[in-house]
């Protein structure tokens, strides 16, 4: 799934390639896609775009109409969510065949009046990918409740505490609880627990001064060198960016690099769930002992 970082640079990818064309199309390619249906997305078409940004991981196309007697009007915007297997790609010149519902993973055609556009889809039969056409992105209640974004002055140390102490729970639940703090999934709540040298399992209200100090640096430190790195690269290339940038995530039974970049020896560890796992090294998160897989635990019975 894209987590702040992608959508961050599919944001810029956005404000780059689209502010300032008129949109030519919106065409619906999976109905199942479509969570509004007033405005309708074709009511976006005449318009221009006047800004991309993200809200967590939702990214907003602003889209303002034409105006009576000239000019623009108030913008609409186009609110959507990538889910687990959605992915925006852009095209700089998009096929001239209409879009046809069926089973295409192709889910929604933006067309722009240059040629250009892009393509939201999704892959697989659990289609969670989420559009929205809205006049405010509050319209949207995933939006409106998310929690602070940990890229903002707002996140400090006092702030993270707060949220820890407010109900006593594991950790990575916590990074994760995008009603908490807002953009931040499975692969990279990995990467700053290693780095915060903590287990995914410790309960938040055990967490003193300098633990939760800790991990508030790690979580602003993982997240923007991860913002850095996807900074400027296409749409295209930014899934394999991430995958290369993992310290930890996706890479069990791979040599740790160790939370600070030397290599602390030992191996990286997984633990299943049901539908994700997560990575994490014995050595620097959890005092050299490994956690118990529970997906094995049941087999073993």
């Amino acid at each position: 799934m894209p987590e702040l970082p992608e959508v961050e640079s599919l944001a810029d990818f956005l404000r780059e390639r689209a502010v300032g064309r008129t949109v030519a199309g919106v065409e619906v390619g999976a109905i199942s896609a479509l969570k509004t249906f007033r405005p309708a997305p074709t009511d976006l078409t005449g318009g221009t775009v006047v800004s991309a940004g993200r809200h967590g991981k939702w990214l907003d196309l602003g889209v303002a109409p034409p105006a009576a007697g000239g000019g623009v009007g108030d913008p609409l915007h186009l609110v959507f969510h990538l889910a687990r297997a959605g992915w925006l790609r852009w095209s700089e010149q998009l096929p001239a065949t209409p879009v046809r519902p069926g089973k295409s993973p192709l889910a929604l055609r933006v067309r722009l009046d240059d040629g250009s556009g892009f393509d939201l889809t999704e892959a697989g039969t659990r289609k969670r990918l989420a559009v929205h056409v809205v006049a405010d992105p509050a319209e949207v209640p995933q939006v409106a409740t998310l929690g602070v974004e940990p890229l903002s002055e707002e996140f400090t140390p006092a702030r993270l505490g707060e949220l820890m102490a407010a109900r006593n729970q594991q950790v990575k639940g916590l990074l994760r609880d995008q009603g908490t703090i807002a953009g931040i999934g499975n692969a990279y709540s990995d990467e700053i627990l290693l780095v915060a040298r903590t287990s995914p399992f410790a309960l938040t209200r055990s967490f003193d001064a300098d633990a939760v100090a800790r991990l508030h640096a790690a979580t602003v430190g993982v997240l923007r060198e991860a913002v850095a790195t996807a900074a400027g690269r296409p749409a295209a290339e930014l899934k394999d960016a991430k995958r290369r940038g993992m310290r930890v995530h996706g890479r069990t039974g791979e040599a740790c690099p160790g939370w600070d970049g030397v290599p602390c020896g030992d191996t990286v560890h997984e633990v299943s769930f049901a539908d994700s796992s997560l990575q994490y090294c014995p050595t620097c998160q959890t005092g050299g002992k490994p956690l118990a897989d529970r997906r094995m635990s049941r087999l073993l019975r």
